[in-house]
C-alpha cells in the first residue's frame, strides 16, 4: 500500500504560480501505472486536473488547465508535480495526488490534500 503526500499550496495572486508535489511512501510510483492530480473546490465535485502514465510517461490535462500546468515525474526522487502557471481565481481548490493500478483504472490511493487559493 502506498501513502501520498502532497505539499507545495498555498496563496497566489492571479497570474502567479505554483508547483505542487506528491511524494510516495511504502510503494514506489512505478508500482502504480497512473498517476493524476485532482481538485475540488468548495460545494463542486471532484474533477480530474492532469495525470502521467508512469512507464512511458504520457501525460492528459483537462481542458481548462491545458497549457498552463504541467504534469511530470521524478523516478529517481519518487515524485510527482505539477507546475500551474497563470493561475486564475477558478483554480482554488484543494488538490490531491493518486495513483490507479491500470491506464483506465480507478484511481484508489489518494493523499491528504494541499490547498491552492488564487486571489483576484
Amino acid at each position: 500500500q502506498v501513502q501520498l503526500v502532497e505539499s507545495g499550496g498555498g496563496l497566489v495572486q492571479a497570474g502567479g504560480s505554483l508547483r505542487l508535489s506528491c511524494a510516495a511512501s511504502g510503494r514506489t510510483f512505478r508500482t502504480y501505472a497512473m498517476v493524476g492530480w485532482f481538485r475540488q473546490a468548495p460545494g463542486k465535485e471532484r474533477e480530474s486536473v492532469a495525470g502521467i502514465r508512469w512507464n512511458g510517461g504520457s501525460t492528459y490535462y483537462a481542458d481548462s488547465v491545458k497549457g498552463r500546468f504541467t504534469i511530470s515525474r521524478d523516478n529517481a526522487k519518487n515524485m510527482v508535480y505539477l507546475q500551474m502557471n497563470s493561475l486564475k481565481p477558478e483554480d482554488t481548490a484543494v488538490y490531491y495526488c493518486a495513483t490507479a493500478p491500470a491506464a483506465g483504472a480507478q484511481y484508489n490511493y489518494w493523499g491528504q490534500g494541499t490547498q491552492v487559493t488564487v486571489s483576484s
